[in-house]
């Protein structure tokens, strides 16, 4: 058996007519199935490596690239919005028809709201103020504007107590824009709310230090600053009197406790409404 794979062969090409000799090998069955292996084998390879290197692996049934999903998806994306635009096309088409075969309803109600329109635009035309109400206007505006500070004295129905007693060491002063009092009291003195109200802000501030502002009724806000510490969290509800805060330390344990008051968003000067003595 060994022997028979190991025999050597001659393979010989010889032209028919002639009987010549043109090509010849020398083989045995060993050479023949090594070579076809080989051969077999590298036809696997080659296969192998061009499916998977190669475009033409999309045409495997049942195979699907990455890309080809990103395609589909995206082609499907285009598909639905062409058929939203062509609905509206339809539809818009569809009216216009309407309204060149004259097939559209006369609404009442939107010729009546028209001459409404028009009526009251000829009213307010006919009501116009003259030059005299405009001078008139303009005289009163500028006059609020500035008694808002200086003269006026606006309604304030609660009864106010001090937030705390003390002397005050820096007064209430328009021109100067200092829309507050400085009141010096000894350290850790109590602060307490001026009437019942709801807090809107509770917090320290790099500027002010711990600063606490109340919401009242009537639209008043106090507003109280330079404290030490805090005893009320923003939207707490607190009564008439309730400590709120304690002021904090300074030179010779005094500290300058910073009181605001304001009314529908004008400032106030406190000493009108509080007695700080």
């Amino acid at each position: 058996m060994k022997k028979r794979f190991l025999n050597k062969n001659r393979l010989v090409l010889l032209n028919e007519n002639t009987f010549e000799e043109i090509l010849s090998f020398k083989l045995n069955l060993l050479n023949v199935v090594g070579g076809t292996l080989t051969l077999f084998f590298m036809l696997i390879v080659s296969t192998v490596i061009l499916m998977v290197f190669t475009p033409m692996k999309e045409f495997i049934p049942g195979y699907s690239s990455t890309e080809l999903k990103e395609n589909a998806i995206e082609l499907s994306f285009k598909v639905d919005s062409l058929e939203q635009v062509i609905s509206k096309n339809e539809r818009y088409l569809a009216s216009l028809q309407k309204v060149l075969t004259g097939d559209v309803a006369v609404s009442k109600s939107a010729i009546d709201s028209l001459n409404k329109v028009q009526d009251l635009e000829e009213q307010l035309e006919q009501i116009k103020p003259s030059e005299k109400d405009l001078k008139l206007r303009e005289l009163v505006r500028l006059e609020d504007k500035y008694n808002v500070f200086k003269e006026a004295s606006p309604k304030v129905n609660s009864v106010l107590f001090a937030p705390l007693k003390g002397s005050i060491v820096k007064k209430y002063d328009v021109a100067n824009k200092h829309y507050a009092l400085d009141i010096a009291s000894p350290i850790n003195t109590p602060i307490k709310a001026i009437t019942k109200g709801m807090v809107l802000f509770s917090d320290w501030t790099p500027k002010d230090g711990y600063s606490i502002i109340l919401l009242h009724e009537e639209g008043l806000i106090s507003v109280y600053k330079h404290a030490s510490s805090l005893t009320k969290s923003q939207g707490d509800q607190v009564k008439s009197g309730e400590v709120i805060a304690l002021t904090g330390g300074g030179i010779e344990d005094s500290s300058h406790f910073h009181f605001e008051l304001w009314k529908d968003s004008n400032p106030l000067d406190p000493t009108l409404f509080i007695d700080f003595q």
